[in-house]
């Protein structure tokens, strides 16, 4: 008996946006499954940032909808996304350097009132990242960047979001350290945690995650499982600076 396909947290349905009067994308149209790694690759350029800027709210699309399960989210602030569950670790390096570990996770669940829930909320962080704990009196500032990035995906998980957005989580990071970046990665997943990856390193985000999206000067080139998407015999071409020729 073949398990049925999840239902989609997130959906992206014709999204045109762009900047200044011209179109980063035109016409994304995916879904991201629940419980689900997505993977979003392509080159320089394909308007993979803008992607993410648009879920999170901080740049609004002219055309299209993107929604989490099924409600709106185009229109609403980035706040407002937030709080809905959809939270963001930016590509570049975002702690408070000069305050501990522990205090950046703290901040972490800012909106939350109830101080036993963030305590509790803290505990279960721990749980899951027990190295990140070791380092909790230590200034964010003395860690590495591989450290300093797990430390981000821990504080993202203080409000249990329902969806995290990881940009370009292995930026300047060595094939070392990218490997616990990437199994911290699959933790999270294991949790229980809905992930949309973009990933400049397009062959080990693809191999970490169960669906591909590949896009292409704005627009959706390919997508199928992670598997699928990389044995593509275009996506080589793709990669090594190659127009992408035409399937006709």
């Amino acid at each position: 008996m073949t398990t049925p396909p999840a239902e989609p947290v997130l959906v992206m349905d014709g999204i045109v946006a762009g900047y200044g009067g011209g179109d980063v994308l035109r016409g994304v149209t995916f879904d991201v499954p629940e419980g689900s790694i997505t993977c979003v690759v392509g080159p320089n350029g394909a308007g993979k940032s803008t992607l993410m800027r648009v879920i999170s709210g901080l740049l609004k699309p002219r055309l299209g909808t993107v929604t989490l399960h099924g409600e709106r989210l185009n229109g609403k602030s980035p706040r407002a996304i937030l709080k809905m569950g959809v939270v963001q670790v930016p590509q570049n390096h975002s702690l408070f350097k000069d305050m501990t570990v522990r205090e950046n996770i703290d901040l972490g669940g800012y909106t939350l009132s109830d101080r036993s829930l963030v305590s509790k909320r803290m505990d279960a962080v721990f749980d899951l990242f027990p190295q990140v704990k070791d380092w909790g009196q230590m200034k964010a500032g003395a860690l590495s960047g591989g450290q300093q990035r797990l430390v981000e995906f821990a504080r993202a998980l203080m409000l249990e979001p329902t969806l995290i957005l990881l940009d370009e989580p292995s930026m300047g990071l060595s094939p070392m350290v990218l490997k616990s970046v990437f199994d911290a990665t699959r933790q999270m997943n294991s949790s229980g945690t809905t992930i949309l990856l973009v990933e400049q390193n397009a062959r080990a985000g693809l191999k970490l995650s169960a669906r591909g999206v590949v896009m292409e000067n704005g627009t959706v080139r390919l997508s199928g499982t992670g598997r699928e998407v990389l044995e593509h015999p275009e996506i080589g071409e793709l990669y090594l600076g190659g127009a992408v020729k035409s399937s006709s």
